[in-house]
């Protein structure tokens, strides 16, 4: 039998059996758009990540307290209380050549008030140094200096929204807002800068430093600090020069561990594409073993259709058909089931993830689009692999029936 014959009679009979065939093809289906929309949206999420790392800035280096190997974070980065790092670390670590600044960070939550207007707000305590490290532009006015930064003084800078949202459009500089019953003079606004490092910069309220340690927390240590390094190229030089120092300015000895540990961006950006990787190949797994549900469904239902088409077989048999005949009949029919719903849950696939792409973007995140080649050829390859696999035993039972027998069946 030729192709053309084969494609002509396997099409005939899953016409005529349309709502069998539909419920075949269906775990197929499933199975190749679950595979295509799980690597789909793993590698839009990936993006999402990494543009929120990427926007912390890439030629930063993080120093947080609490030792860590090399394999995690410390404790600290959940919440465990670590205070073994001060502000005098900071003006320490600045002795480096290839940091051009650095800054120190405390922060809580409180409710910011003016007049009859509230809003939570998350303050920072920070010094001078922010605007270069992270950035930031102001929009308005200016930001604390270094003796404001040094010493206990009620100045405040406002996020953009927390201005919008206490002030509408009238003139906040000078004007006085209350914050855990103190109250704060307001000498600037910082830019808009939306979500960064999956926090919006825009709720944030920053305040001095030692006024934040003394006044809002009660506190003489620091829970990050944060260094800009003037090259990346730099950066593996730098954390090992950061390292050392705070290491003489701690007293650590050499066979103690370290109290701090000392971060790049970068070194964020590898450690969660491993991650990232790893969790969406694991689900990309979980979600093929429908494609294996489907398979033993299309086996069972071969099946099925070989007890049916037993008289078919032995009249086929009895004018001269052969073996391969009859087992490239029932194969062909089965992998063109199978590729059927393969391109059938492709499209499915594609659309939903363009789907959940869209939804993302309208939501103001930067999620990107993609489906990979590699994941359309695996659902296309794993479906005619499936298609021979499951389809290949009943193929084979229909092959060897005798004819005598088979025109004998009822």
């Amino acid at each position: 039998m030729n192709f053309y014959t084969l494609l002509k009679n396997s099409l005939k009979l899953l016409k005529n059996n349309r709502r069998r065939t539909f419920l075949t093809v269906l775990g197929i289906i499933i199975g190749v758009a679950a595979v295509i929309i799980v690597m789909s949206v793993g590698a839009g999420a990936q993006s999402l990540i990494f543009d929120q790392i990427n926007s912390v800035g890439s030629n930063l280096i993080g120093v947080l307290p609490g030792y860590s190997d090399e394999n995690g974070p410390p404790a600290s980065a959940f919440g465990v209380m670590v205070t073994t790092l001060k502000n005098d670390d900071v003006e320490a670590i600045k002795k480096v050549t290839s940091i051009e600044a650095a800054t120190s960070y405390v922060r809580g939550v409180e409710t910011a008030s003016w007049q009859n207007q509230k809003v939570d707000a998350t303050f920072v305590g920070t010094t001078d140094e922010y605007i270069r490290v992270e950035d930031a532009k102001l929009a308005m006015g200016d930001f604390f200096d270094e003796t404001d930064s040094k010493s206990i003084t009620r100045e405040i800078v406002l996020g953009w929204q927390i201005y919008k949202d206490l002030f509408g459009d009238e003139n906040p500089l000078g004007q006085k807002i209350k914050l855990k019953r103190e109250s704060f003079r307001v000498i600037g606004v910082v830019e808009k800068r939306g979500t960064q490092g999956f926090q919006n910069q825009d709720t944030l309220v920053f305040i001095p430093l030692k006024t934040a340690q003394k006044i809002m927390l009660g506190i003489d240590h620091i829970s990050m600090i944060r260094a800009k390094v003037a090259d990346e190229k730099e950066i593996p030089a730098a954390i090992a020069q950061v390292e050392q120092i705070l290491r003489e300015e701690h007293n650590i000895k050499e066979s103690q561990e370290d109290d701090f540990t000392v971060r790049a961006t970068t070194e964020a950006l590898d450690a969660l594409k491993v991650i990232t990787d790893a969790l969406k190949f694991f689900l990309s797994g979980i979600a093929a073993i429908s494609l294996l549900v489907g398979g033993i469904g299309i086996m069972n239902i071969m099946l099925v259709t070989v007890t049916e088409r037993t008289r078919e077989i032995g009249l086929r048999k009895a004018i001269g058909a052969t073996k391969e005949d009859i087992q490239s009949q029932f194969l062909f029919e089965s992998i063109l089931i199978t590729l059927t719903g393969g391109g059938i849950g492709i499209i499915f696939g594609v659309a939903f993830s363009a789907l959940i792409a869209v939804s993302a973007h309208y939501l103001g995140y930067n999620w990107n689009f993609v489906v990979t080649i590699w994941s359309v050829l695996l659902g296309v390859g794993v479906s005619g692999f499936i298609g021979i696999i499951f389809g290949w035993y009943p193929a084979r039972k229909a092959s060897l029936l005798d004819p005598i027998v088979a025109l004998r069946y009822e």
